[in-house]
């Protein structure tokens, strides 16, 4: 399959059209090809392994030789698919996902509407589909991908994932908790607070627990030994929890805990696993589950080691309804993102923010963004019109009138621009895309379940275990054995396999924690944070 989906190297269609300038056949008939047409093909005659888009429209025209392609090594360098509703992002993703995967690289996919299930089951050939394939010159063969799926704490068809809302950490909280930014200050303080007390924040009751002692009568020393957080904040952030948990979130906190490590694998026969995310049971809670898929990338981005430029991603990571991660979101917050999405190209993953136009991404994000696939836009509003001159202006120079193409194009077309195998960009094309060779569709919900459950990963995080932690700690106190305050809880000791290193034991006075911390090291019970705040044991 690798073979049929990465070209020969060598001269392409493309390039031999530029060579003679003379047209490729088209179903239309034949002419001569004008000139900037053939400076479009010629943009995208890569020589090494690459995903297939599509074939390049010019006056309505398809050209099937003229193909718009991305090269594979480029996938690390981020991307956005944009487009109204309607007009085939979706099938975008799963076109750009099913090439990832034969060719050995592991994708995540948001299944926001319940659709994407069908990239595990072959496709259904019909009239529409072959027409579509031969007009595009596509060897369409109906295939299945190997394919893993999770659900946000177990609600809905999927291997739960959760997180502990000590890797969670304050700066994603507080977006989820819609919290200011003086109230994100404070919660990130009452974070510090539970690291040192040796408090572990595995859940949201060990949270509230923490909270609530604070606010309490004898808590208070401990508040006021707490730079910068006043009781009113900290009953603010309590009542936030306490209705947070009662809308029925706390399912998505505890353990165990989902490895993002995961998501990196490999089937049996060498292609990448698709890791799909199933949200349609929590579509009704968008900011939840779009600040969980920006905790996934920040855990990956916290684990991952440096690897500079790879002939091929470690990962790519379709980010569904990016607008809903912006909105609203504090400066700290945004400034976060910006440098996790910056850095972690590095790290050999690769990010598709996947919106309705380009003007939903913040300028510093999406200067970032060097894989463009634009779906039709809307322009029935005043609205509508402006975000369509703003999407216009983050294009290249073209050949093309964009404002009237982008309000023209068809389902299933889109103008691209990728980053070339030499990291340029190039030139906007006009792109009559083919068509996923798996289901378009979801497949049955019983076959989903069965998938679960045959999954290895169903019997390791199938089942919650809620062990002690800063709830069961500070219940005790009250206990036969007297009450203790936080200085005087202890730990569980470790186990064999989490005894503390040489370096750990050496470096574990107070005048290494501040560069213990910058460089990663969890020392005593201080817990390290990583540029989104988000935290990882040692596993």
């Amino acid at each position: 399959m690798n073979e049929r989906k990465t070209p020969p190297k060598g001269v392409t269609g493309a390039a031999a059209a530029t060579a003679d300038r003379s047209m490729p056949e088209a179903q239309s008939g034949s002419a001569a090809l004008p000139q900037e047409a053939l400076e479009i093909a010629a943009g995208y005659a890569f020589g090494g392994p690459a995903l297939d888009l599509g074939a390049l429209l010019w006056d309505g025209v398809c050209l099937p030789d003229a193909q718009v392609r991305i090269p594979l090594p480029m996938l690390n360098r981020h991307g956005l698919v944009a487009g109204a509703t309607g007009t085939g992002k979706t099938k975008t993703l799963q076109l750009i996902a099913e090439q990832l995967s034969a060719q050995g690289v592991p994708v995540f996919l948001a299944d926001i509407k319940g659709d994407v299930s069908g990239i595990s089951a072959p496709g259904a050939r019909n009239e529409k589909l072959q027409a579509r394939a031969a007009e595009v010159h596509q060897q369409w063969e109906a295939t299945g991908f190997p394919a893993e799926f999770y659900a946000l704490g177990g609600i809905g068809h999927g291997i739960p994932v959760r997180a502990t809302v000590t890797s969670f950490g304050p700066l994603l909280l507080s977006k989820v908790l819609q919290l200011n930014r003086t109230q994100e200050q404070s919660l990130g303080l009452i974070f510090h607070y539970a690291d040192q007390k040796g408090l572990e924040l595995v859940d949201l009751k060990d949270l509230r627990a923490v909270v609530a002692f604070l606010t309490s009568d004898e808590g208070k020393g401990e508040l006021k030994n707490i730079g910068g957080l006043s009781t009113a904040t900290a009953g603010v952030i309590l009542r936030s929890l306490t209705a947070f948990e009662a809308e029925g979130m706390a399912d998505f906190f505890g353990e165990p805990e989902f490895d993002t490590a995961e998501l990196l694998r490999t089937a049996d026969d060498g292609r990448g696993l698709v890791s799909v995310l199933e949200l349609a049971a929590v579509q009704d809670r968008p900011r939840l589950f779009s600040t969980f898929l920006m905790w996934l990338l920040a855990d990956l981005f916290h684990d991952l080691p440096e690897v500079g430029d790879v002939d091929r991603p470690k990962l790519v990571f379709f980010f569904d309804e990016a607008h809903l991660l912006f909105n609203g979101a504090s400066k700290a917050f945004l400034d976060s993102l910006t440098q996790t999405v910056r850095l972690i190209r590095s790290k050999g993953v690769g990010v598709f923010f996947v919106t309705q136009t380009a003007k939903d991404v913040p300028a510093d994000v999406l200067a970032q963004l060097g894989n463009r696939v634009q779906h039709a836009l809307r322009a029935f509003t005043p609205d509508d019109q402006k975000a369509l001159k703003a999407t216009v202006k983050t294009f290249p120079d073209s050949a093309y009138d964009l404002e009237e193409l982008l309000t023209g194009l068809g389902t299933g077309e889109a103008v691209v621009t990728v980053l070339s195998e030499k990291g340029a960009p190039t030139p906007v094309a006009a792109t009559r895309l083919r068509a996923p060779e798996s289901l378009m569709g979801p497949v049955d919900a019983g076959a989903l379940d069965s998938a679960v459950r045959s999954s290895s990963l169903y019997g390791r995080y199938a089942q919650a275990v809620d062990r002690e932690s800063a709830y069961e700690k500070l219940d005790s106190r009250g206990d036969s054995r007297g009450a203790k305050g936080p200085d005087e809880m202890k730990t569980p000791p470790r186990s064999h396999e989490e005894e503390p290193s040489v370096v750990e034991q050496v470096v574990g006075s107070g005048m290494f924690k501040s560069l213990a911390r910058s460089l990663g090291t969890q020392i005593g019970r201080e817990i390290t944070r990583s540029v989104f705040g988000t935290a990882r044991r040692r596993r």
